[in-house]
């Protein structure tokens, strides 16, 4: 099954601030703040919520096209692409223009300060055509490749998932509501599923009426199956040492897709993406964990039992 991840290519560029942020702002001057941090070094990593689903999806046997933007400097990600089996077919490559790019600086409290150059991805991809097969998630990045890739997953009747995600704030209520229209499944977390709501004006039964399925991560916790209201919690699979949260949702979304791919039960699905995750949140980067088939079914079992499939 072809498997088209649209959604944002981006370096993140991470940084530590050996101190607290608090200890040097003056809330009394925050009008002309005006400060500057000593880090100790940058860490670049390679990023983007399409780059990450991807790779996953990779590590799972996968080779999904991503559906995104580049830049000049993208030979780099290109080649990390290439190395991973993933192809590149569908990213276009914008002259004149960076990568987008996160710029982090975490304080010894996790405080995070962040810039964000959208770069080419303000640009619109060259989406692909649909023939009626596959599956397609939409993920954050170009709105308007948002919106015009839901409404030819739409009229192909292809299945597609809808994450607005960090995108959230650029969108209006209309764009939205027409955006998720028809989705299989509305996925997001659960600060960004209340957003959606009060952006939308709906209620959760407005959202039942336009998509399949809701599926809401909430961290520890685990995620939400929603079904027109009937509920159900996927817990975790347990991390001995959690070492960065960062990346562990897309981790989580390419499991899930996995799990349809295979004509899996939705909480099937769920369970995978759980332990997809698990191995994302034991090292520090979005595409820095690894394993094989064997390594995720061991790991699934010991948390759900055997992986029937």
């Amino acid at each position: 099954m072809a498997i088209f991840i649209s959604g944002s290519l981006a370096y993140d560029r991470i940084m530590d601030f050996p101190g607290h942020f608090a200890d040097h702002i003056l809330p009394e001057k925050i009008h002309v703040l005006n400060v500057c941090f000593n880090i100790n070094g940058l860490v670049e990593k390679f990023g983007g919520t399409a780059g990450n689903i991807a790779y996953s999806l990779a590590m799972l046997g996968e080779r999904p096209f991503i559906v995104a933007t580049s830049g000049e400097d993208f030979s780099k990600y290109s080649k990390w692409l290439h190395k991973n089996n993933l192809s590149t077919e569908y990213v276009k490559s914008v002259s004149g223009v960076f990568t987008a790019g996160a710029y982090i600086t975490t304080d010894l409290d996790d405080n995070q300060i962040t810039a964000f150059n959208p770069g080419a991805m303000a640009f619109e991809a060259d989406l692909p055509q649909l023939n009626g097969s596959g599956m397609v998630f939409i993920g954050p990045g170009n709105k308007t490749d948002m919106m015009n890739f839901a409404q030819r997953a739409r009229h192909a009747k292809v299945p597609f998932f809808f994450d607005p995600g960090q995108s959230l704030n650029i969108w209006t209520g209309e764009e939205l509501r027409e955006a998720v229209a028809g989705a299989l499944c509305f996925i997001s977390n659960d600060y960004e599923l209340e957003q959606f709501l009060r952006m939308t004006g709906w209620k959760m039964k407005d959202l039942y009426g336009t998509v399949q399925v809701v599926i809401t991560t909430r961290g520890q916790e685990g995620a939400v199956i929603d079904t027109g209201g009937d509920k159900l919690l996927i817990p975790p699979v347990p991390v001995d040492h959690v070492l960065d949260p960062t990346g562990a949702g897309d981790a989580f979304r390419a499991g899930v897709l996995k799990g349809m791919t295979m004509d899996l039960p939705w909480d099937v699905a769920c369970q995978m993406g759980s332990t997809v995750a698990s191995f994302s949140l034991e090292y520090y980067g979005t595409q820095e964990h690894s394993f094989d088939w064997e390594k995720f079914c061991e790991r699934y079992s010991k948390t759900y039992g055997a992986l029937v499939c």
